[in-house]
């Protein structure tokens, strides 16, 4: 059964735009340039995953995260008082690791010698106008 849950949707969505500006707020030095990405909170309200993107290299994002951690009860606390739940979550963070999956995906099948999409080297402009695109241009004169 998909889950279909306008409510909880709407709460998620609110909780990532606070601690997105709660997260910018931190003072820590240890917290990078970071993007929450998402919020995932259970039907019971006791656990909210708060899915993290962080920027730099491996050592920086350590300290990103250990920072965000050092963080959660000042981050769980600015929730509370932004939006008005029963119970406030208790907080998870999560580093979300699909960038660098896309990434590494990418640069797997570019070794592998995979093509792109026939339309990826087009421009919206191009595809309203119907030109073709510059590939399809190469070919049509070859």
């Amino acid at each position: 059964m998909p889950k279909n849950y306008p409510r909880s949707n709407r709460v998620e969505e609110l909780a990532r735009q606070v601690l997105s500006e709660a997260v910018q707020e931190l003072k820590d030095p240890r917290v990078g340039f970071v993007t929450v990405t998402a919020v995932k909170i259970a039907k019971d309200l006791r656990l909210a995953q708060v899915y993290v993107s962080a920027m730099g290299t491996e050592e920086e994002q350590e300290k990103t995260f250990a920072g965000l951690r050092h963080a959660q009860p000042h981050l769980r606390s600015v929730m509370g008082r932004e939006i008005r739940l029963r119970r406030t979550p208790e907080l998870e963070i999560v580093q979300d690791r699909t960038a660098q999956t896309s990434q590494r995906l990418e640069e797997l099948l570019r070794n592998l010698g995979v093509s792109q999409a026939p339309d990826a080297g087009r421009t919206l402009e191009d595809a309203e106008s119907g030109e073709p695109d510059a590939a399809s241009r190469e070919e049509d004169e070859s």
